[in-house]
């Protein structure tokens, strides 16, 4: 009896053994990995020239009319079948929904929507195109080339690029790990672009939100008005999405502003747009919750629509809003789209100086073939 309880003694030894040394070489793999990543993350520093490919020599001129396109692609996987792991909602009946995938679905789908989206920018003919998540080289969008595929279907635009997204090799969600990244917006112009600067948005301190969240930037473009010394100052830009409270894009709103003024400031012309991640309709309806309300759902408002609207009243002075209320602009991601059932609202849109005239604005209805987004269009003209 004695030697059969010394044998279970020291098979239970040997397994206590066995499960602290499988738990350290766990704990030791995880903190390699989160060393790893820990190294790969910096931070992209402000004000860094752009480069300027394929230059055009035309400039600008006041009295003729212009149109801008801005369009969030999505990094390609936005089908309407998709959903976003990162998106949570609450249906109206009190069901919580969460969004699936990281990645895009498949190769093939990405493919399908980042050709749906070369084609459609290429048919709009627009002089100047502001774009975001648009992917480089990232295992999420199957390693199409974004960047290249934009600018191949616009080869009468320059073309400038501004990194907001690079990760290390990132494992979570552990069911479709993102992986590696690099990503950002891309800026189109038909016309003479002189310089370009990189800008870097106020962001979450938070080390664990930041592995997830983009490195946010917009960049300014400077383009020559033919027979002055101002420039018409066209700036892209895609402020935070992950941001409980509102409060950094409240911060990126205050940096925006003063970039804003300083440039009206010197007299220039000046054009924003992108995805502000902002309710950018409020002040055509009698109150926020009215405009929550502009589009059938069959969700309850997000918190983070509730706690980021964007009136005029909050701009630097000489600036407005253009933003269409007829047509939406983004659809909720926590399910897959479908019409009437997904909460909408306007988040993408323009902001414009008192010396440019808006000829028109409108949304481009694309019924979300290829984006989250659909595309917004303003035409406007140099006073």
């Amino acid at each position: 009896m004695a030697k059969e309880q010394s044998t279970v003694k020291k098979a239970v030894k040997i397994t206590a053994i066995s499960l602290a040394a499988l738990i350290g070489a766990f704990i030791l793999i995880v903190l390699i990995y989160v060393i790893y990543v820990a190294a790969q993350y910096y931070r992209i520093g402000d004000k860094l020239a752009l480069e300027v490919r394929n230059g055009q020599m035309q400039s600008v001129s006041a009295g003729e009319e212009y149109t801008v396109i801005s369009y969030n692609l999505g990094f390609g996987a936005y089908s309407p079948e998709y959903s976003f792991f990162m998106d949570e909602g609450v249906m109206k009946d009190g069901k919580n929904v969460a969004g699936k995938y990281a990645k895009g679905m498949n190769k093939a789908d990405v493919e399908k929507n980042v050709s749906g989206q070369a084609e459609l920018i290429g048919e709009q003919n627009a002089d100047f195109y502001f774009l975001q998540e648009a992917d480089e080289k990232a295992d999420r969008s199957y390693h199409i080339n974004m960047v290249e595929r934009m600018t191949s279907a616009l080869p009468s635009h320059a073309s400038i690029y501004a990194e907001n997204f690079h990760t290390a090799n990132l494992i979570y969600p552990f069911n479709d790990p993102i992986g590696k990244t690099d990503a950002g917006i891309l800026t189109l112009s038909r016309y003479r672009v002189q310089s370009a600067v990189r800008r870097s948005f106020p962001i979450t301190k938070n080390f664990i939100d930041k592995l997830f969240d983009l490195d946010r930037c917009f960049s300014v473009q400077y383009l020559p008005v033919e027979g002055s010394d101002k420039f018409l100052t066209l700036i892209n830009l895609h402020m935070s999405a992950y941001d409980k409270g509102g409060t950094i894009r409240a911060k990126q709103l205050e940096m925006l502003n003063a970039v804003l003024k300083e440039e009206r400031d010197k007299g220039n012309y000046v054009v924003a747009g992108g995805d502000f991640n902002h309710c950018l309709i409020a002040d055509q309806f009698e109150s926020d919750e009215a405009a929550f309300a502009a589009f059938k759902s069959e969700q309850v408002t997000p918190d983070w629509v509730k706690s980021s609207v964007l009136h005029e009243r909050e701009l630097t002075e000489g600036f407005r809003i253009a933003a269409n209320r007829e047509k939406a602009t983004c659809r909720g991601a926590d399910i897959p789209y479908a019409a009437g059932v997904n909460f909408e609202t306007v988040i993408d849109g323009f902001l414009y100086s008192d010396n440019i005239e808006v000829v028109r604005e409108e949304t481009v209805d694309t019924g979300y073939a290829f984006s989250d987004h659909n595309p917004v269009k303003m035409s406007f003209r140099l006073r």
